[in-house]
C-alpha cells in the first residue's frame, strides 16, 4: 500500500486487517445484491461504489446478485435497468447471480433445520404470530405449533410448495429463542407461500424464502468474504451468523459489515414512494430528471464521475445522518466545469440591435471552448447587427450596482465588441421589445482598444444564425428538507410546484445543431445543460442539470 495515500475508512481498515491475518486465504469477494423491484437511486449508488470499489482496491471480485425472493414486486425491466446503471457508473461485475439460483439449496437447508428440530410449520395468522412476539423488554410466547412432530412439519412444508396451500395459511419458522433480547431471534419466519409466477423460475416454486434466510446463505454459497450492507441490517447480523452456523461445514464465514445509508435533503429515497410518484403521474417516469434514480440523474445530465466524487467526499461511517443535496450539486458543477464546452443559450430572449453596425454584415468571432482546458481549443461564432440577449440583461431604470445594459452604460459582448446602450423600444403595454446600442469597432480582440475596462459582460446569439430550443428548468422535487420525515402529511403535499418550468422559443447558437442526447454544455452565465432524449434535429430540447451557483433559498 502507498505510504501517502488517503486515510482509510473503517471498512477498508477491517479488510486490511483481515488480509494481514490471512483470513479467507487472502481472498476479497464482495457482492451488490439489489432486489429487482424498482429502479436504483442515488442511495444505491453509494452501496455500488463501496461493493465494487473495495473489490477493485484490493484486487478482489464483486458479483452482482439479484435478491429475487419475492415475485410479487419483481420484474425483468428492473433487472435490465439495474445492470445498465451499474455499467454507466463505470463498474463491472465478475458474475451475475440470482437468489433464485439457490432456491433448491435453500429448500434443502430448510428441510435440514426441520429434521434437526430447528424449524417448524406454523398455521397461525400473521396477526397471531405478531402478537406472540412480545416486546424488547418482555419475552414472546410460544406458538401452539412449536413442538409439532418433525415428520408433520416436513409433510406440511412440502405441501406449502404444492400449490394447494393458500397464501397466508402457513409459514415455516426457525425455532430459536422466544425470550431472546434480539427480537429477530424470536422464531423468525423463513418461508411463506406465494402463488404469483416468478420472473425466472415460473411456477416451479410456491414457497419462497424470506430475505433474512436467503441472504447470508447466498453469500456463503458464492464465497463472499465481506458482506457490506446498510445500518438497518445491524440488528439482523446475529441472525445472519446463526443461520450460517447451522449451514457451514468449514471454518469459512462471510462477514457482515454495516455502513450508513445515503440520505439527501429535499429528496425521497423510499422505493415505494418513488413508485407512487410514477404510478400517479406526478413525474413522467422513473427517468424523470427530478427523480433521485440513477436513470433520472443520467437524463438530467449528471455524470458518472460527479456521482462517484460526491460519494467519495461524504465517505462511510457507522452513523446515519442527512447530507445536503447542495454537495451533490457542487460535485456535478465541478466535473462539468472541467469538461463542458461553453456555449451561448438565451432562455428569455429579447432583441438587441446595434444601430451603427453595417446592415447585412456578418463576422466570425473566435471563442474559447473551455477556459479550464486549453486542449479543447476554440471555435468560430457568427456576429451580426441583430442579436438575441437575455431579457434580464437590460433594465431601463437600473439600480446603482447593475452592470449590464442600461441607457448610457457600456458592456462587453462576450468574445466580441464593447457596446454602449442608447435606449429601447416598448409596446403599448410598456413591455420592452427591442434594445438599442452602438458598438466601438476598435474594441474587438486584437484591436487597439480591446483591453478597455468595462464592468459587465453579457452573452449573445446572432438572430439570423440562432436555433430555437425548448429548455426545461429542473429544481428540487420537494419543498421540505426531509420529506421522508413528514409522517403526518401526504407526501404529495410536499411537492415543489416549480420543480419543472418549461421555456419555449429559447435561442441557442448554431454550433448545437448536431448535439446528441446526453451531450452536456455550459450555457454561459446560466448553468449546465444537457440534450434530452426528446430532442430532435428539428426540435432541440435541453435539461438544466444545475445552475452555475446554488441559488436555492432555504424555506422558500
Amino acid at each position: 500500500m502507498e505510504e501517502n495515500r488517503k486515510s482509510l475508512n473503517f471498512i477498508e481498515q477491517i479488510v486490511e486487517n483481515d488480509l494481514k491475518e490471512g483470513k479467507n486465504d487472502g481472498r476479497i469477494q464482495t457482492r451488490f445484491p439489489p432486489e429487482p423491484n424498482g429502479y436504483l437511486h442515488i442511495g444505491h449508488a453509494k452501496a455500488i461504489c463501496l461493493d465494487f470499489g473495495i473489490a477493485e482496491e484490493y484486487g478482489g471480485i464483486c458479483n452482482l446478485r439479484f435478491d429475487d425472493t419475492n415475485p410479487v414486486k419483481e420484474d425483468v425491466e428492473y433487472v435490465d435497468s439495474i445492470m445498465e446503471d451499474i455499467e454507466w457508473l463505470g463498474f463491472h461485475w465478475e458474475n451475475v447471480y440470482y437468489a433464485s439460483d439457490y432456491f433448491q439449496q435453500l429448500w434443502d437447508f430448510a428441510v435440514k433445520l426441520i429434521k434437526e428440530g430447528k424449524a417448524y410449520v406454523d398455521e397461525q395468522s400473521a396477526e397471531e404470530i405478531a402478537s406472540q412476539k412480545g416486546t424488547p423488554t418482555t419475552p414472546g410466547t410460544h406458538s401452539p405449533y412449536r413442538d409439532r412432530p418433525i415428520e408433520e412439519s416436513l409433510d406440511l412444508f412440502n405441501q406449502m410448495n404444492s400449490g394447494d396451500i393458500p397464501e397466508g395459511k402457513m409459514v415455516l419458522r426457525a425455532k430459536i429463542d422466544m425470550a431472546s433480547s434480539n427480537m429477530h431471534f424470536r422464531d423468525p419466519i423463513i418461508y411463506r407461500v406465494i402463488h404469483i409466477p416468478h420472473h425466472r423460475t415460473g411456477t416451479k416454486w410456491k414457497a419462497y424464502p424470506m430475505y433474512d434466510f436467503a441472504h447470508g446463505q447466498s453469500d456463503y454459497f458464492e464465497g463472499v468474504t465481506h458482506s457490506l450492507c446498510t445500518l438497518e441490517f445491524e440488528v439482523h447480523r446475529p441472525l445472519y451468523d446463526w443461520f450460517l452456523d447451522q449451514l457451514a461445514d468449514t471454518d469459512y464465514r462471510p462477514r457482515q459489515i454495516e455502513f450508513n445509508r445515503l440520505n439527501l435533503t429535499y429528496t425521497m429515497m423510499s422505493k415505494r414512494r418513488l413508485l407512487k410518484l410514477v404510478q400517479e403521474n406526478l413525474v413522467t417516469g422513473w427517468d424523470d430528471p427530478r427523480m433521485p434514480t440513477i436513470t433520472g440523474m443520467r437524463r438530467r445530465g449528471y455524470t458518472p464521475q460527479s456521482i462517484r466524487n460526491f460519494i467519495d467526499s461524504i465517505g462511510y461511517t457507522k452513523y446515519d445522518g442527512i447530507n445536503d443535496v447542495s454537495l451533490l450539486e457542487y460535485a456535478v458543477r465541478e466535473d462539468l466545469n472541467a469538461r463542458a464546452i461553453r456555449v451561448s443559450g438565451v432562455i428569455d430572449p429579447i432583441k438587441l440591435i446595434i444601430t451603427n453596425y453595417p446592415e447585412g454584415q456578418v463576422e466570425d468571432m473566435n471563442t474559447i471552448n473551455n477556459p479550464e482546458d486549453e486542449s479543447m481549443g476554440s471555435r468560430r461564432i457568427k456576429f451580426s447587427r441583430e442579436l438575441w440577449i437575455e431579457r434580464d440583461d437590460f433594465m431601463e431604470d437600473a439600480p446603482k450596482k447593475y452592470f449590464r445594459l442600461t441607457p448610457g452604460n457600456e458592456v462587453r459582448l462576450k468574445s466580441a465588441y464593447i457596446i454602449k446602450c442608447t435606449g429601447c423600444k416598448k409596446d403599448q403595454d410598456g413591455n420592452v421589445t427591442e434594445v438599442y446600442a452602438e458598438y466601438f469597432p476598435d474594441t474587438k480582440s486584437g484591436m487597439p482598444e480591446a483591453n478597455r475596462k468595462v464592468k459587465g459582460t453579457i452573452h449573445w446569439i446572432s438572430v439570423q444564425h440562432a436555433l430555437n430550443a425548448e429548455v426545461r428548468l429542473y429544481d428540487r422535487l420537494f419543498l421540505v428538507e426531509d420529506p421522508g420525515g413528514e409522517k403526518d402529511k401526504d407526501f404529495k403535499e410536499l411537492l415543489n410546484p416549480d420543480s419543472l418550468i418549461v421555456k419555449k422559443d429559447c435561442k441557442v447558437e448554431e454550433y448545437l445543431k448536431d448535439a446528441e442526447p446526453g451531450d452536456s454544455f455550459q450555457f454561459q452565465r446560466i448553468g449546465y445543460f444537457n440534450v434530452d432524449i426528446d430532442s430532435t434535429n428539428d426540435a432541440l430540447v435541453f435539461n438544466r442539470t444545475v445552475a452555475l451557483r446554488d441559488s436555492w433559498k432555504r424555506g422558500s
